[in-house]
């Protein structure tokens, strides 16, 4: 898949929120990182019982800020390149925004030790996201008409 842009928490991919005031704030971003267009909101209906059960699809649910998730979204971020740096087709987890974001660079200054870097992402009540980084995945999402 070579849509979306590169260097995202989860990987170039296609992303979705739950949280439909976080999905227009992205969009706004886009629009303005364009410079054309409107902002506009998709809705999707993705049947959630696929990340726990038995399926051919590599899944990763990460249900909070831990070191894997801080260690998995650093590597995805420093990940220019077209060649995923992981081979998940669905990938479920915290958004590292703007207050997430200061508080990884803190770590990667070395600032902060990674065992305070989660400390200081435990006061931070994450908004979550869903990655779909393969065809097999995007082919699980039904458009909502409206």
């Amino acid at each position: 898949m070579k849509r979306g842009r590169r260097g995202k928490d989860f990987g170039q991919g296609f992303y979705l929120s739950a949280d439909k005031e976080q999905a227009m704030l992205m969009a706004r971003r886009t629009v303005d990182r364009e410079e054309c267009g409107e902002p506009i909101v998709t809705a999707f209906l993705f049947d959630e019982n696929i990340l726990q059960a038995p399926s051919e699809l590599n899944i990763r649910v990460f249900e909070t800020y831990t070191q894997e998730w801080a260690e998995f979204v650093m590597l995805n971020r420093k990940n220019r390149t077209y060649i995923q740096a992981h081979d998940y087709d669905i990938v479920t987890g915290p958004i590292a925004n703007d207050k997430v974001g200061l508080q990884i660079t803190r770590y990667q200054l070395n600032y902060i030790p990674m065992a305070e870097l989660i400390r200081q992402l435990s006061f931070i009540r994450p908004t979550f996201q869903y990655y779909f980084g393969t065809e097999r995945a995007i082919a699980l999402l039904k458009r909502i008409e409206e």
